[in-house]
Protein backbone atom coordinates (compact mmCIF):
# COMPACT_ATOMS: atom_id res chain seq x y z
CA UNK A 1 0.00 0.00 0.00
CA UNK A 2 1.42 3.53 -0.71
CA UNK A 3 1.44 5.90 2.22
CA UNK A 4 -0.52 9.45 0.65
CA UNK A 5 0.31 12.11 2.60
CA UNK A 6 -2.34 14.37 4.17
CA UNK A 7 -1.42 17.76 4.56
CA UNK A 8 -3.88 18.85 6.21
CA UNK A 9 -3.32 16.19 9.51
CA UNK A 10 0.91 16.68 9.27
CA UNK A 11 0.49 12.37 9.02
CA UNK A 12 0.92 9.79 6.45
CA UNK A 13 -2.92 9.29 5.26
CA UNK A 14 -1.99 5.21 5.88
CA UNK A 15 -0.78 6.06 9.77
CA UNK A 16 -4.90 8.03 10.11
CA UNK A 17 -6.39 5.03 9.03
CA UNK A 18 -4.96 2.85 10.99
CA UNK A 19 -5.55 4.60 13.94
CA UNK A 20 -8.91 4.54 12.95
CA UNK A 21 -9.16 1.02 12.61
CA UNK A 22 -7.45 0.44 15.79
CA UNK A 23 -10.27 2.47 17.50
CA UNK A 24 -12.70 0.62 15.64
CA UNK A 25 -11.53 -2.93 17.11
CA UNK A 26 -11.26 -1.40 20.56
CA UNK A 27 -14.89 -0.38 19.79
CA UNK A 28 -16.28 -3.66 18.90
CA UNK A 29 -14.75 -5.39 21.51
CA UNK A 30 -16.11 -3.10 24.16
CA UNK A 31 -19.41 -3.53 22.45
CA UNK A 32 -19.67 -7.58 22.46
CA UNK A 33 -18.88 -6.47 25.89
CA UNK A 34 -21.92 -4.72 26.26
CA UNK A 35 -24.15 -6.75 23.61
CA UNK A 36 -23.04 -9.53 26.42
CA UNK A 37 -24.27 -7.51 29.57
CA UNK A 38 -27.89 -6.67 28.09
CA UNK A 39 -27.99 -10.29 26.96
CA UNK A 40 -27.83 -11.25 30.64
CA UNK A 41 -29.97 -8.28 31.87
CA UNK A 42 -32.98 -10.07 28.87
CA UNK A 43 -32.66 -13.37 30.18
CA UNK A 44 -29.50 -14.97 31.81
CA UNK A 45 -30.66 -18.51 30.89
CA UNK A 46 -31.00 -18.22 27.31
CA UNK A 47 -27.88 -17.77 25.02
CA UNK A 48 -26.81 -14.33 24.14
CA UNK A 49 -27.85 -14.69 20.16
CA UNK A 50 -31.60 -14.88 21.56
CA UNK A 51 -31.24 -11.41 22.45
CA UNK A 52 -29.94 -10.34 19.04
CA UNK A 53 -32.87 -12.34 17.77
CA UNK A 54 -35.37 -10.46 20.57
CA UNK A 55 -33.73 -7.10 19.44
CA UNK A 56 -34.55 -7.60 15.90
CA UNK A 57 -38.32 -8.85 16.64
CA UNK A 58 -38.82 -5.67 18.83
CA UNK A 59 -37.27 -3.21 16.41
CA UNK A 60 -38.79 -4.08 13.25
CA UNK A 61 -41.73 -6.61 14.49
CA UNK A 62 -42.98 -9.83 13.34
CA UNK A 63 -40.96 -11.94 11.19
CA UNK A 64 -40.32 -15.34 10.26
CA UNK A 65 -36.86 -17.58 11.04
CA UNK A 66 -35.40 -17.19 6.95
CA UNK A 67 -35.69 -13.00 7.44
CA UNK A 68 -34.42 -12.79 10.94
CA UNK A 69 -31.52 -15.21 9.48
CA UNK A 70 -30.94 -12.99 6.75
CA UNK A 71 -30.76 -9.67 8.66
CA UNK A 72 -28.07 -11.09 11.40
CA UNK A 73 -25.90 -13.42 9.04
CA UNK A 74 -27.26 -16.72 10.93
CA UNK A 75 -28.01 -20.04 10.08
CA UNK A 76 -32.16 -20.08 9.30
CA UNK A 77 -32.43 -23.19 12.05
CA UNK A 78 -30.38 -21.82 14.38
CA UNK A 79 -32.24 -18.28 14.65
CA UNK A 80 -35.28 -21.00 14.54
CA UNK A 81 -34.14 -22.39 17.65
CA UNK A 82 -33.35 -19.31 19.10
CA UNK A 83 -36.37 -18.44 18.36
CA UNK A 84 -38.34 -21.24 20.22
CA UNK A 85 -36.18 -20.81 23.06
CA UNK A 86 -37.65 -17.29 23.06
CA UNK A 87 -41.01 -18.55 23.10
CA UNK A 88 -40.35 -21.28 25.43
CA UNK A 89 -39.24 -18.36 28.00
CA UNK A 90 -42.80 -16.59 27.93
CA UNK A 91 -41.11 -13.55 25.83
CA UNK A 92 -42.06 -14.33 21.98
CA UNK A 93 -44.75 -15.85 20.32
CA UNK A 94 -45.74 -18.27 17.17
CA UNK A 95 -48.43 -17.66 15.18
CA UNK A 96 -49.28 -18.90 11.87
CA UNK A 97 -48.16 -16.31 8.75
CA UNK A 98 -51.42 -15.25 7.20
CA UNK A 99 -49.87 -14.90 3.89
CA UNK A 100 -49.07 -18.76 4.13
CA UNK A 101 -50.24 -20.65 6.05
CA UNK A 102 -47.56 -23.26 6.10
CA UNK A 103 -44.81 -20.10 7.65
CA UNK A 104 -44.54 -19.03 11.67
CA UNK A 105 -44.23 -15.21 12.29
CA UNK A 106 -42.11 -14.82 15.69
CA UNK A 107 -42.98 -11.71 17.59
CA UNK A 108 -42.22 -10.42 20.92
CA UNK A 109 -45.23 -10.89 23.68
CA UNK A 110 -45.43 -7.73 26.21
CA UNK A 111 -42.96 -9.89 28.85
CA UNK A 112 -39.98 -10.06 25.66
CA UNK A 113 -40.95 -6.27 24.95
CA UNK A 114 -40.65 -5.01 28.88
CA UNK A 115 -37.06 -7.57 29.26
CA UNK A 116 -35.52 -5.37 25.87
CA UNK A 117 -36.45 -2.07 27.65
CA UNK A 118 -34.91 -3.26 31.20
CA UNK A 119 -31.51 -4.63 28.71
CA UNK A 120 -31.77 -1.40 27.07
CA UNK A 121 -30.66 0.23 30.18
CA UNK A 122 -27.57 -1.93 30.86
CA UNK A 123 -26.82 -0.20 27.12
CA UNK A 124 -27.43 3.19 28.02
CA UNK A 125 -25.53 3.10 31.17
CA UNK A 126 -22.44 1.84 29.36
CA UNK A 127 -22.13 4.48 26.66
CA UNK A 128 -23.56 7.06 29.18
CA UNK A 129 -20.42 6.39 31.07
CA UNK A 130 -18.11 6.66 28.09
CA UNK A 131 -19.49 10.35 26.76
CA UNK A 132 -20.36 11.66 30.81
CA UNK A 133 -18.71 14.92 30.91
CA UNK A 134 -18.58 15.78 26.91
CA UNK A 135 -19.82 18.89 25.39
CA UNK A 136 -22.87 18.82 23.37
CA UNK A 137 -20.91 20.47 20.08
CA UNK A 138 -18.76 17.07 20.66
CA UNK A 139 -21.45 14.16 21.03
CA UNK A 140 -22.94 15.94 17.92
CA UNK A 141 -19.93 15.67 16.03
CA UNK A 142 -19.29 12.26 17.26
CA UNK A 143 -23.13 11.19 15.65
CA UNK A 144 -22.28 13.18 12.33
CA UNK A 145 -19.23 11.46 11.98
CA UNK A 146 -20.89 7.82 12.95
CA UNK A 147 -23.46 8.17 11.10
CA UNK A 148 -21.60 9.22 8.18
CA UNK A 149 -19.14 6.58 8.39
CA UNK A 150 -22.26 4.03 8.81
CA UNK A 151 -23.72 5.32 5.39
CA UNK A 152 -21.18 3.43 3.41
Amino acid sequence: MVAMKDERMGQDHSDIVAAVGRELSALLVDFRATVNACAEAFDADLQPAAYQVAVLLSARGAAKAGALAGKLAMDKSAVSRLAKSLCGAGLAMATPDPADGRGVLYSLTEKGEAQIRAANLVKVDAYYARIEGWRDQDLAQFAHLLRKFNQV
